[in-house]
């Protein structure tokens, strides 16, 4: 009997398309392995349409709310189904950058200076000097985000929007300028560094990457110093916040010093991107893993009790 996997996806967070694409992808991957395979847009009755389905494990390729906060791994875990990547408590802490940030620092990993505040708040006047950074604090990293440079006298006013979709709450942070870094961590092990170089101008406030924004260098070209303490951060955030499965850990580096001091650990994705293009993915690659082995491990790995 081949093992039946619900290869979850879509949901209803901002996220929605891009976790399609990794849904689609990963549920393609295990069918060329002799899976049987279960697609689930995932819907309000998720907890009716799992119990009905009865899978042997579940895949969680959904990015947001609720697969990436905690709800659905609740779900998962009454309804007896093991599942893939973090756990309850892992997933909803990671998601609530703030938190995070704070069981980050006391595990010693250097994280932005910042306050969380309400969102009319950030809107009034700058919090911080400028250059500065507002993101929502429990959204993935690219929605909602707002770089404050000196050349915007007053802050974002998209903030104030009736139909502000984010949450009341935004976390703003120190920018960090110099080099955006990026690396995956994968059951115990830290795969390689890619450093990601935005192709785009920001437009206005609004910092989020166009299609094909981005490139990405693999391995990152910082020094060997820099490139094994981002592989040491990423891995002890994720033990740091209880993380299981794959991770991926967002790090700013100021290399204007040269040394270590100038990085700092932005966030952790407990549901990384799972595209055949996707960061992760690119990692596994690097590492002799095909895109293939990839999600077969991650559904191999799925438990109970994470």
């Amino acid at each position: 009997m081949s093992k039946h996997v619900a290869v979850l996806m879509g949901g209803w967070s901002a996220e929605r398309e891009v976790s399609l694409r990794s849904g689609r992808a990963c549920a393609d991957a295990l069918d060329r392995q002799g899976y049987r395979v279960s697609r689930v847009d995932v819907g309000r009755d998720i907890a009716t349409v799992l119990g009905t389905l009865k899978p042997d494990a579940a895949l969680n390729v959904l990015h947001g709310r609720p697969g990436e906060d905690g709800t659905l791994q609740g779900i998962l875990e009454i309804l007896a189904i093991p599942y893939s990547h973090s756990g309850v408590l892992a997933s909803s802490l990671a998601m609530h950058k703030e938190l995070a940030k704070v069981v980050m620092k006391t595990a010693g990993i250097p994280v932005p200076e910042g306050m969380l505040v309400a969102r009319a708040e950030a809107a009034k006047q700058h919090l911080l000097p400028r250059p500065y950074v507002i993101k929502p604090n429990a959204e993935g990293s690219s929605v909602g985000v707002f770089i404050v440079t000196e050349q915007h006298a007053h802050p974002p006013q998209e903030l104030t929007r009736e139909d502000w979709a984010f949450g009341n709450e935004v976390l703003v942070e120190s920018y960090i300028p110099g080099k955006e870094l990026t690396c995956a961590v994968m059951g115990d092990q830290a795969l390689d560094v890619i450093e990601i170089v935005a192709l785009t101008r920001f437009y206005d406030y609004e910092a989020k990457y166009a299609p094909g924004g981005s490139k990405h260098l693999l391995p990152a070209p910082v020094l060997p110093i820099v490139y094994q303490e981002t592989r040491r951060l990423a891995l002890a955030a994720h033990q740091a916040l209880g993380c299981r499965g794959v991770s991926r850990a967002d790090f700013r580096y100021d290399d204007r010093g040269g040394g270590t001091e100038g990085l700092f650990c932005l966030e952790i994705n407990t549901q990384p991107g799972m595209t055949e293009t996707s960061l992760v993915p690119e990692l596994a690659v690097h590492a002799g893993m095909t895109f293939d082995e990839l999600v077969r491990w991650m559904v191999e790995d799925a438990s109970l009790n994470r």
